[in-house]
């Protein structure tokens, strides 16, 4: 059974998990937030379901539900944790159960599963916390799979992104800059290997897996500035600067004749919960 390792066994450097007032502010608009965020690859949810050992799966930071309600329609059963009560809520209207609390503090109440996922979600946890309590919720031979969208915006549309949010938000915590022009994968390659080295440290798990699906997605100019509010960039933006950040990325937008294709990877990092108890 994984346990927690000591405090000082822990970095103390700033990671993604500590900054409360972000994970906890997509609930600000969850209507739009459901409305606009891509769903998962078929293929994505289809191969965990395939490698898990019965129906019962967990979904951490589960939102208003979105990946839920995919693998519900794959035939799992799906309980969601949410810290969000606003999210939870729209959840739970969409037909999942949600119970309100960050995983690190949830109470699984005696209950086990056969996966612990969490979609676009887990950097909002603890990574050696949060691998703990999956290893203590996990049944052997359960699996352990996070996953994320990591998209790749055309050039040109990167460049003219980074330029409005640089200018409109030049005390921000994202560099824009680096976000919009590096190769997105390589961006988050340090946050993967973070995860895969909490599932480590805990132990109890296989050597973690790399999975990755590629697609695209064409939006229009209205459908990418649907989306923008729901980003962790943006959620707390006052009402005036959000407006600027919409009228330059929609100006790009019509630059490019009105829409484009955006080429997505969605990357999981898996491990599967090993031993007999």
């Amino acid at each position: 059974m994984p346990t927690l390792p000591p405090e000082g066994a822990r970095p103390p450097e700033r990671e993604p998990h500590r900054h409360r007032d972000i994970a906890e502010s997509f609930g600000t608009d969850a209507e739009r937030y459901d409305r606009a965020r891509p769903r998962y690859p078929d293929a994505l949810v289809r191969r965990i379901v395939a490698g898990i050992p019965g129906p019962d799966v967990l979904d951490v930071g589960c939102g208003t539900g979105i990946a839920a309600r995919q693998f519900q329609m794959a035939g799992c059963r799906v309980l969601g944790v949410e810290p969000d009560a606003r999210m939870a809520e729209l959840a739970r209207q969409t037909g999942v159960e949600a119970e309100i609390a960050t995983f690190e503090a949830w109470d699984p109440a005696g209950r086990e599963f056969d996966a612990v996922v969490a979609g676009t979600a887990w950097h909002w946890v603890d990574p050696v916390a949060g691998a703990t309590k999956a290893g203590q919720v996990l049944r052997p031979g359960g699996l352990l799979a996070p996953f994320w969208h990591v998209a790749q915006p055309p050039p040109d549309l990167a460049k003219a992104v980074a330029a409005v949010c640089e200018r409109v938000m030049p005390d921000a915590l994202f560099n824009f800059r680096a976000a919009m022009t590096r190769p997105a994968v390589d961006i988050y390659q340090t946050q993967f290997t973070r995860i895969a080295d909490g599932m480590r440290q805990v132990g109890g798990f296989s050597d973690p897996e790399h999975w990755r699906v590629d697609w695209e997605c064409s939006y229009t100019r209205d459908a990418w500035l649907e989306q923008i509010p729901t980003q962790g960039a943006f959620t707390r933006l006052p009402p005036d600067k959000l407006a600027e950040v919409l009228d330059g990325v929609g100006a790009a937008i019509d630059g490019m004749g009105g829409n484009f294709t955006m080429p997505y990877a969605t990357v999981a990092v898996t491990a599967t919960r090993t031993g007999t108890s």
